[in-house]
Formats: structure tokens, C-alpha cells, sequence
């Protein structure tokens, strides 16, 4: 069974850092994109990155600069740093996978929350 299962989040107080991972089980991610998508309360989920199979990223612009995905597929695993963290970060952070070439292969991992607050 595909498995993408998230973890790091947290409460962190405005202006700090907190580091997500994703790890993957029941497939490797080698050939998969990699991506993080986050979801705040009454909002829909929008992406925050993606990292390509090659190692390619792309930010939704309002983030770049404070976060970055990385990926080590010898760990099947999958980062997001998160920096100078604002009240509206505050959000479920979801971990995603997409085959390279069978589009249908899409998995989603379960969420973690992160909450910045004073």
C-alpha cells in the first residue's frame, strides 16, 4: 500500500522555523514529483511547492524565500524548511506525489498541522 506520511509540524511562535517531512512508503519516489500543498481553515488547499524529479523547485510566489522543499530519495523522503513563519502559515501542510509519466499514480498523505501563534 502507497503511503505518504507527514510529520514536524507544530505551534511555533511568529518569525520562527519549523522543518516538515514527508516519508513515503510502499513505493519508492524516484520517479514521482514531490510536492507540499497546505490548507487553512474555510480556505481551499493551494500549493506551497514542488520539487520535480530531477530536483526542479517551484514556490507559490507570496512564499519564496522563506520556504524550501528538498528531497532524498535514499530516504524516500521528501523536506519542507520553513522560515520566518507568519500567523498565515497557519494551515494542514499536505505531502503529495504524482508519477513522472502514469499521471493516475497521486498520492496524498494525511496532514500535518502547523500553527503559528504568539
Amino acid at each position: 500500500q502507497e503511503l505518504l506520511v507527514e510529520s514536524g509540524g507544530g505551534l511555533v511562535q511568529p518569525g520562527g522555523s519549523l522543518r516538515l517531512s514527508c516519508a513515503a512508503s510502499g513505493f519508492t519516489i524516484n520517479n514521482y514529483a514531490m510536492g507540499w500543498y497546505r490548507q487553512a481553515p474555510g480556505k481551499e488547499r493551494e500549493l506551497v511547492a514542488v520539487i520535480s524529479t530531477g530536483g526542479n523547485t517551484d514556490y507559490q510566489d507570496s512564499l519564496k524565500g522563506r520556504f524550501t522543499i528538498s528531497r532524498e530519495n535514499a530516504k524516500n523522503t521528501v523536506y519542507l524548511q520553513m522560515n520566518s513563519l507568519k500567523p498565515e502559515d497557519t494551515a494542514l501542510y499536505y505531502c503529495n506525489a504524482v508519477h513522472r509519466i502514469f499521471t493516475q499514480r497521486n498520492y496524498w498523505g494525511q496532514g500535518t498541522q502547523v500553527s503559528v501563534s504568539s
